[in-house]
């Protein structure tokens, strides 16, 4: 992955509103034909951070390069080569599916029928592009959204939340064809996101943001091949905690589970400590930390969902 050609760069990327600091120094680059997870709760940053990728605001201070092309300094050339939804796709109710793509291919130069029909096949809507899109499910119109932001065949496709309001079987059919794009066809794609779940089986790297900054931008393989960890059940665990904070390492605590290092030697002599001192112990599990562990690690409890 490291070897491709990288087609979104971001360098040190700020925004402020007023004096408060909205945005503070995100950089970060994605690859041919990888699928970026931005990763964050609800108010992190993530929608403004794609507004500014797209154009839509101006950052206080930064860069942008898409394809090579400065966003700033050359919009035109840069903007040709991405495509994106923004929360939600826009389309209109009353028209159908392929008189919702006519409109939007006028606003692109050189879109032929051919180019529609095309990108038509790739979302897979053959079936119900003729039918109006107020009859089609949530489901239907993210893939109609998709197929409008491929028109121009870009490089990098930005989609923001794009599983929002989908059930399981919806969220499923998006991530396959979000890989689907990317390694098919080569196309960069940052997906912005709070559902870890889907992060984690839809991306090749991850950038964890809060509050503005990113803390952490690695592969989902190298974030999720970190020390094993050890989950203690226990009853009372405020008692518990106090004991195994005086050998062991504590990573985060929830819903009667304490999450410590993995230290082999000294399970044990912990697990007779805590008996002998009236803790009562349900489990002790050793594994590896899920995105969600490391996510609540890494923000010092910044819940997600």
């Amino acid at each position: 992955m490291t070897d491709l050609p990288s087609t979104l760069v971001v360098k040190n990327l700020c925004k402020k509103i007023g004096r408060k600091e909205i945005i503070k120094n995100l950089s970060f680059e994605l690859k041919e034909g990888e699928v970026f997870g931005f990763l964050g709760p609800n108010g992190s940053g993530k929608t403004t951070t794609v507004r500014m990728l797209v154009g839509l605001i101006k950052p206080t201070s930064g860069e942008v390069h898409i394809y090579g092309h400065h966003l700033q300094k050359d919009f035109i050339k840069a903007i040709d080569n991405i495509g994106c939804i923004v929360e939600n796709p826009e389309l209109y109710p009353y028209l159908t599916g392929w008189e919702n793509l006519q409109q939007f291919a006028r606003m692109v130069p050189g879109i032929k029928k051919a180019r529609l029909k095309e990108v038509v096949d790739l979302v897979g809507l053959q079936n119900r592009i003729h039918d109006t899109v107020k009859t089609y499910s949530l489901g239907m119109r993210q893939r109609l959204g998709i197929a409008q932001a491929l028109l121009g065949k870009p490089k990098v496709l930005i989609l923001d939340e794009p599983t929002n309001g989908l059930d399981p079987g919806g969220i499923r059919e998006m991530r396959e064809f979000i890989r689907t794009l990317a390694e098919r066809d080569k196309i960069s794609i940052l997906v912005s996101s709070h559902l870890l779940s889907e992060i984690q089986l839809m991306c090749d790297r991850v950038a964890i943001i809060s509050k503005g900054q990113i803390i952490k931008i690695d592969s989902v393989e190298h974030l999720l091949a970190a020390q094993e960890r050890v989950w203690w059940t226990l009853d009372p665990v405020a008692e518990g905690k106090q004991i195994i904070s005086k050998t062991m390492t504590i990573f985060s605590e929830k819903e009667g589970v304490i999450v410590t290092n993995y230290d082999e030697k000294n399970i044990a002599s912990v697990n007779e400590t805590l008996v002998r001192k009236g803790v009562r112990v349900h489990g002790i599990e050793v594994k590896l930390p899920t995105l969600e562990d490391l996510f609540i690690e890494l923000t010092g409890g910044e819940t997600i969902d």
